[in-house]
């Protein structure tokens, strides 16, 4: 606590959350994360005023203090505005009155008494009274408090309010009992819990000057982890079952399996380990301390592919395009019969089918390959700085646009497409083939282009021509350039399959098809970074998924 800009205003200052205790601990290497207490997010980590505003309506129950401002007005007999202070005694002095002890006094008694002292001098006056500021009183945080000291506090403070001015119980402090003791005795014992759970206030009283706040130490803990509504470590009392615990997590959610619990606990440690209970006969059973109770979900778990229904999206050239609730174990034939057919313009061949289980296992290769990508650049980068001060000298702005590239290629997302053993001509798709939930499949009509792109003088696409080979449409844009690797040219089919001049011969022979797109790189060293730059150059220009960039890698 220090000063702030004006008399009487005190703000916090920052400090680290508490230290977890050694349950908390527990927990944390059990679950592999971290799981707060419950009714931690209380203490703040910055700086926050006491100070009682302007505007804030003074309680009758509230009782005076040395240092609050009165306001006084009085009418009939006589007139007089009054702005009195009460003094370290508790008392003010009146003009032809005298001093007044009104230390203590409750607000809502104020007028009352003063007008009865104003009687005796003034039988025809009418008194009003206000307070127009109130003073700051000092109390005392002990026991297992973050910060436990002296704070002042705003004269309409809580216990609430001195308890965050000391950062909250410790690591190994209640927030369940906290005592409020004046002039040597027990006032009122506040558990937070009522106060958060149900929005129960009524123990959390206004602070008196000298008042003195303990924090006990915690009681026994137990943590609730996994399908409920709030995770956290919970403290206990006496007579809480473990049905209590669990609503104190805000029940079971949704997900949640309410027919068993999972209990890990020390004393299991060196037998079971864990133990599984049923979860009706656990709620009434008394909470204990130090276990760590899972509540298991059912969304979690794969089911057999035989038991998934499945809802799936089949759009393009049939018939009623549209998704359809399948049953379990439905196959591609059956979503097309369904579906009314094949149009007469559907192109079997470059029909894409895309699968969730397949785009995660895509965007798993992708990142182990951008992965093998950085450590190939960073070797690179390595030997540069070995090598002659020259090719040093260059190896900056290589590192640098090599980081950008690799930057952008995890920008990229694989699409899940899964290329389909289908012959070119085909008038069906495999009908074989079981669905999955999610899978979405598009037919498109029968495409009337080639596309080349890469280094060629012009890249674009190009109408599709019955007897046309590859070199053929390599020729009509203007052929390869100069820098252009012949050896390397591939071409990526309708149906999402690739052929590369590496591993077919006379590839520029080959008949076209249509839908083809086809690719010439640029020749490049065998240096890491450089070719980084091309597989990137190809990703940008070409739009590929992460399938295909494994079949270019090397």
């Amino acid at each position: 606590m220090k000063p702030g800009s004006s008399p009487g205003q005190f703000q916090l200052v920052s400090r680290p959350p508490p230290a977890p205790n050694e349950f908390e601990t527990f927990v944390d290497q059990s679950l592999g994360r971290r799981l707060a207490r419950f009714a931690s997010s209380l203490t703040l980590p910055g700086a926050r005023g006491f100070t009682t505003p302007p505007t804030t309506t003074v309680p009758p129950d509230y009782r005076l203090n040395p240092g609050d401002e009165l306001i006084i007005g009085v009418t009939g007999s006589v007139e007089a505005n009054l702005s009195l202070t009460i003094d370290s005694e508790g008392r003010i002095f009146i003009p032809k009155i005298g001093a007044i002890n009104v230390g203590g006094i409750r607000y809502g008694d104020l007028a009352d008494a003063m007008s009865r002292r104003f009687a005796d001098q003034y039988r025809q006056a009418r008194l009003s009274v206000s307070i127009g500021r109130l003073h700051g009183i000092t109390v005392y945080v002990t026991g297992y408090a973050a910060s436990p000291g002296a704070y002042t506090v705003g004269s309409l403070a809580t216990m609430l309010d001195a308890i965050l001015t000391a950062g909250g119980p410790s690591g190994g402090g209640s927030f369940r009992s906290i005592e409020l003791r004046r002039a040597g005795q027990l006032v009122t014992t506040l558990d937070l819990y009522d106060l958060l759970m149900r929005g129960d206030k009524s123990h959390d009283v206004v602070l008196q000057n000298g008042d003195v706040i303990n924090v006990d130490p915690a009681g026994p803990e137990i943590a609730i982890a996994g399908s409920v509504n709030s995770e956290a470590i919970f403290e206990i009392k006496r007579g809480e079952t473990l049905g209590d615990v669990i609503g104190f997590a805000g029940g079971l959610n949704s997900l949640a399996d309410s027919t068993r619990l999972v209990i890990q606990r020390l004393a299991d440690a060196d037998t079971t380990g864990m133990r599984q209970i049923d979860f009706i006969a656990a709620k009434d059973n008394p909470a204990e301390g130090g276990e760590l109770v899972r509540v298991l979900s059912v969304a979690d778990v794969t089911r057999p592919r035989e038991r998934q229904a499945v809802l799936v999206t089949i759009e393009g050239e049939v018939d009623h395009p549209g998704r359809y609730f399948m049953k379990p174990g439905t196959m591609v034939a059956d979503l097309v019969t369904q579906a009314g057919g094949l149009t007469d313009h559907a192109f079997a061949y470059g029909t894409t089918f895309q699968r969730d289980s397949i785009r995660a296992d895509q965007q798993a290769s992708f990142d182990k390959a951008i992965d093998s990508l950085e450590v190939s650049a960073a070797a690179e980068m390595v030997s540069s700085l070995n090598g002659p001060i020259e090719r040093a000298a260059t190896s900056a702005p290589k590192e640098l646009a090599v980081e950008q590239v690799i930057e952008r290629l995890k920008q990229h997302k694989p699409d899940g497409r899964l290329v389909l053993d289908i012959a070119y001509g085909a008038s069906t798709l495999p009908g074989a083939l079981s669905l999955e939930n999610n899978d979405r499949i598009f037919i498109p009509p029968r495409p009337v282009t080639v596309g080349v792109f890469g280094a060629v003088y012009q890249t674009g696409s190009f109408a599709f021509n019955e007897s046309g080979r590859i070199r053929d449409y390599l020729a009509q844009a203007g052929g390869e350039q100069r820098y252009a690797d012949r050896g390397a040219i591939f071409v990526v089919r309708a149906n999402g399959s690739v052929i590369s001049s590496r591993v077919v011969r006379d590839l520029r022979d080959h008949p076209a098809q249509p839908g083809d797109v086809i690719f010439v790189p640029v020749r490049t060293s065998s240096r890491g970074w450089q070719k980084l730059l091309d597989v990137a150059a190809i990703v940008y220009q070409f739009g590929i998924g992460a399938l295909t960039i494994k079949a270019l890698t090397p």
